[in-house]
């Protein structure tokens, strides 16, 4: 098991759900949800990072240990990069970036990006993908793809639908995915301190803007991503009203069965 450190992000201002981490999911607010996950995997060190004292006089009253970010970072990347300077973290630290909002996420998920990273060191950054077996889902903007060499390395992410099969689609979209080939990526990321600290001084990539996805900055500075792939889909985490009833029934029936 490698040693890492879980940071996990919990802004109250939300744009689609105001103070989202500390609605009460199963009698407790979202982001405790979220800690209890993160206490469940390997890390040896465990982190709320918020800008709200509302959020941080909940999560110390709970146990947490928390830190009080800046409020006008433009990205969660930027947020992390703060944090590990302020826990004054070695450049070879792993962090693991697990959303204030993700209160269904498998530990066993935490443990797999920080093990992937661990094991490549050549690589600054690790990430999740799971086989995209619907043309629907290969085929929507909102939903990024990855593909990867044969080392599992990120070659590129898009939000099209990528690899595109020539001879097969010559003519029309698909009806049918007949491989496995397309991969869906899952936002969850582990990061070599070293990494964060370079990355923040960066400007955003072309690639960048284009695509609106930021480890596409990594990658035109030259650094490696690994990817480890899932073979079942993870849950998602809460955007909205509705993500949130669905967690809420999902807790009910397991305190039902």
């Amino acid at each position: 098991m490698s040693d890492f450190v879980v940071v996990i992000p919990a802004r109250y201002g939300s744009s689609r759900l105001p103070g989202k981490p500390l609605m009460e999911i199963d009698g407790l607010p979202m982001v405790q949800h979220v800690w209890l996950r993160a206490n469940e995997s390997g890390a040896s060190r465990i982190v709320i990072a918020t800008d709200d004292v509302r959020i941080e006089r909940v999560a110390q009253a709970f146990g947490a240990e928390v830190v009080m970010t800046r409020s006008d970072h433009p990205s969660g990347t930027d947020r992390l990069a703060e944090v590990a300077v302020m826990l004054q973290l070695s450049a070879e630290t792993i962090v693991v970036n697990v959303q204030g909002d993700e209160p269904l996420l498998p530990a066993s998920a935490i443990d797999r990006v920080a093990e992937r990273l661990a094991a490549d060191t050549q690589a600054s950054i690790s990430t999740l993908a799971e086989p995209i077996h619907d043309v629907e889902t290969l085929f929507n903007p909102n939903v990024v793809k990855v593909v990867t060499d044969l080392t599992g390395r990120a070659l590129y992410f898009s939000r099209a639908p990528i690899p595109w099969d020539r001879n097969a689609w010559k003519t029309q979209p698909p009806t049918l995915l007949e491989t496995d080939a397309w991969l869906r990526h899952v936002g969850l990321y582990a990061y070599r301190v070293g990494f964060l600290a370079d990355y923040v001084s960066w400007l955003p990539a072309p690639l960048e803007q284009l695509e609106q996805l930021e480890q596409l900055r990594a990658l035109q500075h030259g650094h490696l991503i690994q990817v480890a792939t899932v073979s079942s889909s993870l849950p998602g985490g809460v955007d909205t009203l509705e993500d949130l009833e669905r967690v809420r029934r999902h807790f009910l029936q397991r305190s039902e069965a």
